[in-house]
């Protein structure tokens, strides 16, 4: 099949990276493209081939030679200006809200926790689904990120929010990257307003965000 979904997967348990596979493999819109078991490799891995989804954990060692955890926050956001169609998915087994807080907040589009079934038994169409621009959250990470929003306004869009989404409304071939520029934002930063908007308006897509803000009065109709 064509166009498959190309996924890499970054994590040091052999256990969880084989689950990963067996889940993933049997979808024929998905590829492996490589897995990983120290965050040296990320930047190596993307440069060879192109990847559409990165599956990371946040606890992987940095390399061979120093066994502490990557600094994900630092990483991510450098993945994100050097790779412009790359989406990165979280799985990690930590819920604290900082962390979901601050992992969101540098432009991944997506946390789930290891112990969240529901989501690892449907992971295949999760994949899909962030590949396509979309954003997941586990339930028990959403309730944690959504009070973390909440507490920076309620569910009330804010302006820059606002225009983000006017603005993929307007330009919906555009890539974010493109629609970034245009707001004068790195494309971090116009990806964590997306995500910020999609969480606040219960929205999993581009489209239904497009939708529900459109429905409730909140950007220029269709």
């Amino acid at each position: 099949m064509e166009n498959k979904i190309r996924v890499a997967i970054l994590d040091d348990h052999p256990m969880t990276v084989e689950g990963y596979l067996a889940k993933l493999g049997q979808d024929p819109e998905i590829e492996i493209t490589a897995t990983m078991g120290f965050a040296d490799l990320l930047e190596p891995v993307l440069q060879k081939s192109a990847v559409d989804v990165l599956i990371l954990d946040i606890g992987a060692p940095t390399s061979a030679e120093n066994r502490n955890p990557y600094p994900i926050l630092h990483v991510i956001p450098k993945l994100l200006e050097a790779h412009h169609d790359l989406n990165i998915l979280v799985i990690s087994m930590h819920n604290e809200r900082g962390l979901i807080r601050e992992v969101m907040s540098a432009g991944a589009s997506g946390y789930i926790l290891k112990d969240d079934q529901p989501a690892n038994a449907t992971l295949p169409e999760i994949v899909k689904s962030v590949a396509a621009g979309g954003v997941y959250l586990s339930e028990e990470a959403g309730a944690v990120y959504s009070k973390v929003l909440n507490g920076e306004g309620g569910k009330q869009l804010s302006p820059r929010q606002l225009e983000a989404l006017s603005l993929s409304a307007a330009f919906p071939g555009d890539k974010s990257v493109v629609l970034a520029k245009k707001m004068g934002i790195s494309h971090q930063a116009f990806r964590t307003l997306l995500s910020g908007a999609y969480v606040k308006l219960g929205a999993r897509t581009r489209a239904d965000a497009i939708a529900k803000a459109r429905k409730m009065g909140l950007i220029t109709p269709g």
